[in-house]
């Protein structure tokens, strides 16, 4: 007896057959055939094909049925849906299949277990739609998947069960929406090989950053057990980040890492007619990655190679939405899913959109968690379990057009729902979850993973949920005003001056590397150190010597997922830096030394420890000056070191330095030989060092200075402070802070004459530039490049 219109080998199949065996097994069969070659790896198996779905509803006379059902739809009527949705579905469940079709299903899989020498595998069982290649990103995910199957009776009830999921309640409003024919949509099942990610890892990645769709990373979002978890938003996953360039040269690129709260896992089930089952994971895995970093370095490479050869193959940038599993019992990576990403790559690249909240200065923030997007949304709260109203206040037929959906975690059937809403918030999930793709799709501004968004909020209080202000979202008490504003790359003139742009916060590096740009003539390490660190880097070295047991417990907390102190500041730092230089890459990056002051190191955890009482901390210990003291040199070499990781590690060597405050010469000596002691040399690999130009001895001396670096960046905040004899923070002089006060303009008018001289570069970094034009012509015409 021939299968061949039915049932068809994974490595039979290719792109070419999407029509008759869907988007999801055409690609895996294609990367079967073409990417094994390249490392990439996916578990084998067979096809039900199209045909099978049609011969199915052929014999059981369901075409007619099915369409009489879905005439009664209404898409705004939450129980309406439901009761087509389960009518339809029970039809098709209520089917038999085909003595052909099913009998054939069985010996393939009984083939399949011989070859694993099984009785009976255990598989996976995907349905695979016909229209998951359309432009349109919401035919994907629509359908179901069914976990470790094992037997004849359990595998023919899957498949079916897959047939009637081309029917779940999202899937016919979608296509209803659309005026689509609900029969031009094909259903295909792959039946898969297990891979024992129940005693692994698995997760999802993307060939680009999900939010500003910036080209050059792997994004992968990954947990214990089998996939599912991260895919729905059980969870609250690890996150890595890889920059696509240097992994390509070898270099170790992970250029960020998250640790996720990883609470629950889905494994095998152990009872009959219960597949898996959902347990807890114990706290000190929690506090570990789910994978280690050459796992999270294969993963990437695989998803970049699968990108590449779909790119090649479709003659486009093409970036890849992949599944991965990790086999806990032999450690291999597969790929058990792959199909383009649809969001970003259609997105305008020929301009810039921004939200921008203009929040008031006593605004109450009540939680924070992932921003998935970059807009703003408000409105009245709503906080949902279920859409029938169990486990909580309110159901689905209570939610209004406007409502800010409060919520544990999101699934298909809630995307009704999720299209009213104004902003979408829930207790857990990532990146790459249910929530935070279809908020994507609808262009809703998400909030995930905050853990207690349901406890914390009530239904009908008002609420702003902003996700213009980097990875983090922020939800705030009332309705905030805010404003969208859009340029025009196209309306943004050339200048003959190169512009170079600061950058304090790596969250938003990879949106504004799409401005125009020469790279970054400032990147301030305190911003990294304060928010992701936020630990003074002594009381990380020493906390263990001082007996205080409240600070080591806050320590040991923060550095969860880290082997130590050291390697925690060292690494967060390096990844810092890294997500910066690779949002610029291969521009310059000038990523200045630390420069707090002793009142605002203070303030770091442990802090009170190890700073001084100073009167005007503005001209005290900061800058050079902490360096090379002996007191606080070995907290400098960490910096030295995350600097060395990140450009001989990652490969970053657009990284160069720079030395702020620093009042003597003989001072900039000093620095550099405690630089050199920690492995950084000027010029070694290209490495350069700066120094900031703010102090008037910089600019009487700077002949002397230029000996020694490759630049100055002229500080001209602090140099006009210093010049004018005056404290910019204080109220009774601010009336006479002028960067362009004649004194000032003569000091810049002397460095940069000096600076040609010599054959010094010099730039700006200062605020003037860009609050007065008049300034910034001046500068240009005096012949020195800024950066604003």
């Amino acid at each position: 007896m021939s299968h061949a219109p039915y049932l068809k080998w994974l490595h039979e199949v290719e792109l070419s057959d999407i029509p008759t065996v869907g988007g999801k097994n055409a690609s895996l069969g294609e990367m079967i055939q073409h990417l094994g070659k390249l490392g990439v790896t996916v578990p084998g198996g067979f096809v039900i094909t199209v045909a099978s779905y049609e011969a199915f509803i052929a014999h059981n006379v369901l075409d007619q049925k099915i369409r009489d059902i879905v005439a009664g739809l209404d898409v705004d009527d939450v129980e309406n849906i439901r009761r087509t949705g389960l009518a339809a579905r029970t039809l098709i469940k209520n089917g038999k299949f085909p003595e052909e079709i099913w009998k054939g299903i069985l010996q393939r899989y009984d083939e399949m277990s011989q070859q694993y020498g099984q009785e009976a595998t255990d598989v996976a069982v995907r349905s695979s739609a016909t229209a998951e290649d359309l432009p349109d990103a919401s035919f994907a995910g629509q359908q179901e998947t069914f976990l470790n199957i094992r037997g004849h009776q359990d595998l023919i009830s899957a498949v079916r069960n897959c047939f009637a999921s081309l029917f779940t309640d999202r899937a016919i409003v979608y296509r209803e929406s659309l005026g689509y024919d609900h029969f031009q949509v094909g259903l295909s099942v792959g039946i898969q090989k297990m891979v024992r990610s129940d005693v692994g890892s698995s997760g999802v990645a993307f060939s680009l950053d999900t939010e500003s769709g910036f080209k050059d990373v792997v994004l992968i979002n990954g947990s214990y057990g089998l996939g599912e978890m991260v895919v729905q938003g059980a969870v609250s996953p690890d996150e890595f980040l890889v920059f696509k360039p240097t992994l390509a040269e070898g270099y170790s690129s992970i250029i960020e890492k998250k640790l996720g709260n990883k609470d629950r896992k889905m494994v095998y089930g152990g009872e009959p007619g219960k597949p898996t089952s959902i347990i807890p994971i114990e706290r000190a895995q929690r506090n570990r990655f789910c994978i280690n970093d050459d796992q999270a370095l294969e993963i990437a490479r695989s998803v970049a190679a699968i990108e590449k050869y779909y790119s090649d193959k479709k003659g486009h940038w093409c970036p890849m939405d992949v599944e991965w599993a990790v086999d806990g019992l032999t450690k291999q990576l597969f790929i058990v899913q792959a199909r383009p990403e649809t969001i970003h790559s259609r997105k305008a690249t020929d301009r810039v959109v921004e939200y921008k909240i203009d929040k008031p200065a006593e605004v109450k923030e009540i939680i924070r968690g992932i921003a998935i997007g970059d807009r703003v949304g408000a409105g009245k709260v709503r906080i949902l379990f279920s859409l029938d109203g169990r486990g909580g206040d309110t159901d689905g037929k209570d939610f209004q057009h406007g409502d800010v959906l409060v919520t544990d975690m999101t699934d298909p059937d809630w995307e009704p729902i999720m299209k009213k809403a104004s902003a979408i918030i829930t207790n857990k999930g990532g990146r790459t979850c249910h929530a935070a793709i279809v908020a994507r799709e609808m262009g809703v501004p998400a909030i995930v993973g905050c853990g207690n968004a349901t406890d914390l909020l009530d239904t009908g209080r008002e609420v702003t949920a902003s996700c213009c202000e980097g990875d983090t979202g922020v939800v705030y008490e009332g309705i905030i005003p805010y404003a969208k504003e859009e340029t025009m790359l196209s309306d943004i003139p050339e200048t003959k001056t190169p512009i170079m742009l600061n950058v304090a916060s790596p969250d938003l590096a990879f949106k504004f590397s799409g401005l125009p740009n020469a790279g970054v003539g400032l990147a301030r390490e305190e911003f990294i150190i304060n928010n992701y660190i936020q630990a003074h880097p002594l009381a990380l070295l020493q906390h263990k010597e001082l007996g205080d047991t409240n600070l080591s417990g806050k320590i040991s907390y923060l550095i969860n997922g880290y082997e130590d102190e050291e390697i925690f500041f060292v690494k967060k730092l390096s990844y810092g830096i890294a997500k910066i230089a690779s949002a610029f890459y291969p521009n310059k990056v000038i990523v200045r030394f630390s420069d707090f002051k002793s009142n605002e190191y203070k303030n770091l955890l442990g802090g009170e420890h190890f700073e001084p009482d100073e009167e005007n901390p503005m001209i005290g210990w900061r800058g050079a000056s902490r360096y090379y003291s002996e007191v606080y040199k070995e907290a400098f070499g960490l910096e030295c070191k995350a600097i060395r990781r990140v450009r001989e590690k990652m490969g970053l060597k657009n990284v160069v330095v720079m030395v702020p405050f620093c009042r003597t010469v003989e001072e900039l000596k000093k620095v550099k030989g405690v630089m050199e002691e920690y492995g950084l040399q000027r010029g070694k690999e290209g490495l350069e060092l700066y120094l900031m130009a703010e102090l008037p001895s910089n600019i009487i001396m700077a002949e002397e200075f230029s000996k020694y670096i490759d630049g100055f960046s002229i500080g001209s905040n602090d140099l006009t402070q210093l010049t004018l004899g005056l404290d910019r923070d204080s109220a009774l002089v601010s009336h006479l802070y002028d960067e362009r006060d004649p004194a000032v303009k003569g000091m810049l008018k002397m460095l940069i004459e000096t600076a040609k001289r010599t054959g010094t570069k010099v730039g700006i970094c200062g605020q003037g530039p860009s609050d007065f034009p008049d300034f910034a012509q001046f500068l240009v015409q005096l012949g020195s490049t800024p950066s604003v």
